[in-house]
């Protein structure tokens, strides 16, 4: 079989992470198995369209390095596929299900639907229109009487639709259960209901892969594919992911922005590397992966059934082992709009920044928090120096910091590694504890009691200049005490 999967997206907002994952499944299924990748965009109601929509969906999947084979943006094949551009095919294909009897016309006003509705006040149409004449049918139609077409569903008793699901096994609902669905709008555009059957058949999609609440719907498509005779496609419906055990994420409430955690500073690599992880599990125990890796790993046997809990703190635990990879060049790079907004911006080397914080931040915003301290030097709060653990208090501070600067001043190379060796030399002397040296040194130098660095570090980056006149400064303000 040449497997054929497909990415249907509505163009009504942001890439929520339950769409983002919807599609990367159907991606990796695809190209774990040699087949082809297709997108296409489901335009046809037009009241929930957003503008700019389409073109985030475009931009998240090249940035999440998801590329379709077919579709919008492709030449060749079958491509673009934009359902609104082939509004005036589906009604044809509408009409011929009504020739096969799969479908009929309804001319029923707002009026009579607003008054359908059983005991329980549940609005279900009532196939009214599904046993008019040919004859009137005629005549309405020449007259101008505004209409819709509609499923017609089979619901003689005990009747019941089944089908295999890939991940949830046999699922049934019975005739009883549906309802004879529009197809066709008045105003001509096709429903998702029905644009979805007849555009995955003329595409020769083989597996629809989709979110679990298409279960008990999958039925009624499936009986539009039996009255046009076209053979049925296998279904792959995933589990929800979940805001916490009781609530699924939402994209009308915002969860779960895939643009949003690209704001927060996670790498594109880490999202799609948890996204995946969230409802399906590999056969192994690695959890990082990237797209290649995924790709191999990917079984339809390790989906689960049960719905998956989105853990942020999770996401940020990779993330932060994807920065750990990285060269201190490699995070400059990405960093750099992250330190352009912090108050360091511009005033020292991002570079030996960087080396600093490869391993001590989990998200790109956490920058700011790490390095701004480095411009709020004036005016911090002399009780830093204090640590009953380490004996440490400002007095002793002041004398460390004064028999150290002399030392410090004589150091011309002015790097990490000869710092070090100047304050080794004076820890030798057995004066002070090292703990309280390095006490001193770091808030003497930074003004803070928690640098991404060691206090030698931090002289480094500052440089020789600015590192004594803040130590110098320091002791004018302990003097002081």
């Amino acid at each position: 079989m040449d497997i054929r999967t497909r990415f249907a997206p509505s163009p009504t907002g942001f890439m929520h992470v339950g769409n983002l994952r919807t599609c990367l499944y159907g991606y990796l299924f695809a190209k774990k198995n040699g087949g082809t990748f297709v997108l296409r965009i489901e335009d046809t109601d037009q009241e929930r369209y957003v503008e700019g929509a389409v073109e985030i969906i475009y931009s998240t999947l090249a940035k999440a390095g998801i590329e379709h084979d077919e579709g919008p943006d492709k030449d060749g094949g079958y491509g673009p596929y934009i359902q609104s551009e082939r509004k005036g095919m589906y009604l044809d294909y509408a009409k011929d299900l009504v020739a096969k009897g799969g479908a009929y016309y309804c001319f029923c006003d707002k009026a009579r639907l607003d008054t359908l509705s059983n005991d329980s006040g549940i609005k279900k149409y009532d196939k009214h229109c599904a046993s008019l004449s040919q004859a009137d049918i005629e005549s309405k139609i020449k007259s101008g009487t505004p209409y819709v077409i509609r499923q017609n569903i089979r619901t003689e008793e005990g009747g019941v639709s089944s089908y295999d699901d890939m991940v949830f096994g046999t699922i049934s609902v019975p005739y009883s259960d549906m309802e004879d669905g529009v197809l066709i709008k008045s105003d001509g555009m096709p429903t998702y209901n029905f644009a979805n059957v007849v555009d995955d058949h003329l595409m020769k999609i083989t597996h629809v892969i989709r979110g679990m609440e298409y279960l008990s719907s999958t039925p009624k498509y499936n009986l539009m594919y039996d009255a046009f005779g076209w053979d049925r496609p296998l279904y792959m419906h995933l589990p929800q992911i979940m805001k916490d055990a009781t609530h699924k994420l939402s994209k009308r409430y915002g969860d779960a922005n895939f643009e949003d955690f690209l704001e927060k500073g996670y790498l594109v690599p880490a999202i799609i590397n948890y996204i995946a992880l969230l409802g399906w599990s590999p056969s192994g125990n690695q959890e990082k992966m990237d797209m290649a890796e995924l790709t191999e790993a990917f079984d339809v046997k390790g989906v689960s059934k049960s719905g998956s809990i989105f853990d942020e703190a999770k996401m940020r635990w990779l993330n932060a082992e994807y920065i750990k990879e990285m060269t201190p060049e490699q995070f400059a790079i990405v960093a750099k709009p992250y330190f352009d907004k912090s108050k360091v911006a511009g005033k020292y080397d991002y570079v030996q920044l960087s080396k600093l914080l490869t391993s001590r931040i989990e998200i790109l915003s956490d920058i700011a928090s790490k390095v701004d301290f480095l411009e709020e030097f004036k005016g911090y709060d002399l009780a830093l120096y204090d640590n009953k653990k380490n004996k440490m208090s400002g007095t002793v501070a002041l004398e460390i910091l004064e028999k150290m600067l002399p030392l410090l001043q004589s150091d011309n190379d002015w790097t990490n590694d000869s710092m070090q060796v100047v304050v080794n030399n004076f820890i030798e002397q057995g004066e002070y504890k090292k703990g309280q040296i390095f006490l001193a040194l770091r808030v003497g130098v930074t003004g803070s009691g928690m640098t991404p660095g060691g206090a030698t570090e931090m002289a480094e980056l500052l440089g020789k200049a600015e590192s004594i006149r803040r130590i110098s400064e320091s002791i004018e303000r302990l003097r002081g005490l």
